[in-house]
């Protein structure tokens, strides 16, 4: 048998989601979310992870340092990057948060809250967390039921932004976006047959954009239930984009719009 070696790394502390990546593990120490354990890789990597290590070390958390192998072994083919986070699982807020929340914005912050009807795909999820993050949106509505999970994958792809934008989950996602429109959300949806423009929209206004799930886009009834549709002008051959990337560029329409991070 060859000497490589096959060591079994320590059991990994039960009960608890593992965050993969520098830039997540790096993003969940800068909010306060620290993770309860941490494993980094020995040798070089080690060295390129002083300023995380010391980091977690001063803030009280486990770390242990391991050979590659056994990160490999626990991370599942996933790139780790050299560590490996051992944090408490994520919970969505409920729609009793979200109404709290609508209900004590000010007048001068219009609500951006981005809403996915039927996006199942882990990755597509954290890209999306991902962009509602950057974007500055103020939450994010999913269905109970049709609805990717918020685990270890998600935030993984979301470098972050996981812990820092809520995600609101409702039991029906129609009713739900009529109570946002009682509160003054108006509330677009996005379907490549609509007649309007994405760029026609207004999107200074308390806004919930909808982004329905790739190929079956949203379901009839949260169709039925958006003041208005809007589409992105497609000018080559490809008729649809990734979800995430749609979502990406619908969100910074509302950034444009709305000023943020000029001088």
């Amino acid at each position: 048998m060859s000497k490589q070696s096959h060591r079994r790394g320590p059991k990994p502390p039960g009960g608890l989601d593992v965050v993969h990546g520098v830039h997540a593990v790096r993003a969940l120490m800068a909010r306060g979310n620290g993770p309860r354990e941490l494993w980094v890789q020995e040798g070089e990597a080690s060295g390129r992870l002083t300023e995380l290590v010391d980091q977690a070390r001063g803030a009280g958390i486990k770390v242990v340092t391991l050979p590659r192998d056994a990160l490999d072994q626990q991370a599942q083919g996933a790139v780790h990057q050299g560590v490996l986070a051992f944090c408490p699982a994520l919970t969505f807020e409920s729609d009793t948060a979200l109404w709290h929340r609508l209900q004590g914005w000010s007048a001068a912050e219009a609500p951006l809250l981005l809403v996915l009807d039927g996006i199942t795909d882990v990755h597509n999820f954290g890209a999306c967390l991902r962009s509602a993050d950057a974007a500055g949106a103020h939450g994010v509505v999913v269905p109970k039921d049709r609805a990717a999970p918020l685990n270890a994958t998600v935030r993984k792809v979301a470098c972050g932004a996981a812990e820092s934008v809520p995600v609101y989950r409702v039991t029906n996602l129609a009713r739900a976006m009529a109570r946002m429109k009682e509160l003054g959300v108006w509330v677009t949806g996005t379907a490549g047959e609509a007649e309007a423009s994405l760029f026609e929209a207004d999107f200074s206004v308390p806004t919930a954009l909808v982004m329905g799930a790739e190929g079956k886009g949203m379901r009839r009834l949260t169709r039925e239930a958006c003041d208005g549709l809007v589409k992105l002008p497609m000018v080559g051959q490809v008729s649809s984009l990734n979800v995430s990337v749609a979502t990406g560029i619908c969100l910074f329409e509302a950034v444009r719009q709305r000023g943020a991070g000029r001088d």
